[in-house]
């Protein structure tokens, strides 16, 4: 029996990377695109390929997330940046551990496929913030923006972050709460031409992405859960 699984793609001005996202999506893999308040066309892009689109006013990569959660309808639920830095078609072998019950949630380790692709200070900064996450029992290497995992779940985790902290509140609190975790190398590619990115296309984003990820942990996410 085929399984249809909604692919959530938290947008911020990303209309020159969707058309060929969006068409390298596998069969079953329906896209779910939140406008995160693009002003260059990216929702009408979006919803003229095919997407169904849902709009997150309130600026933040956990805000627009969480969003798309909400508006999913699938046992079954990916998380995927919108901007052709990850390969679509790499999604099934991320969802299949969780399918097939042996992980609860499944996030890609990023293997760039150039320099060019993982400047040095994000790389620098996402192994600092790894490392910790390793002392506390995540057994990541990463902090990626690719993942798979059950949405009723997610949802009961309770993460609170709607910034950049996102990702490493959740890990911290699946982790927490006992979730099978599985990590898996997924190719990471140059974002598509016309596009920028918010986090790693600039020290003063990666900064600003650590700052996030450093309230998170000083906050003690998933403590005690």
């Amino acid at each position: 029996m085929s399984t249809t699984i909604d692919v959530v793609l938290p947008c911020l001005n990303e209309a020159a990377a969707l058309p060929a996202v969006l068409a390298a999506l596998p069969p079953g893999y329906r896209a779910l695109v939140v406008d995160n308040g693009s002003t260059d066309g990216s929702a009408e892009v979006a919803a003229a390929h095919g997407a169904r689109v849902v709009a997150e006013p309130r600026r933040g990569y956990g805000a627009a997330v969480h969003t798309g959660l909400l508006a999913a309808g699938t046992d079954l639920v990916c998380v995927l940046d919108a901007d052709g830095s990850f390969e679509p078609g790499e999604l099934p072998r991320l969802a299949a551990p969780v399918l097939a019950d042996r992980a609860d949630l499944a996030v890609g380790r990023r293997r760039p496929v150039s320099a060019a692709a993982w400047p040095w200070h994000a790389r620098a900064g996402n192994a600092v913030v790894a490392a910790l996450l390793r002392r506390r029992g995540v057994p990541v290497r990463d902090i990626s923006p690719i993942r798979v995992a059950r949405r009723a779940a997610l949802l009961r985790l309770g993460v609170a972050d709607r910034a950049f902290g996102y990702p490493l509140e959740l890990l911290l609190r699946a982790a927490a709460a006992g979730w099978r975790i599985v990590e898996l190398e997924t190719a990471y590619a140059p974002r598509a031409a016309g596009t920028r990115s918010k986090v790693s296309g600039s020290v003063r984003g990666t900064l600003r992405a650590t700052r996030d990820f450093a309230g998170v942990l000083r906050s003690g996410a998933g403590a005690g859960r």
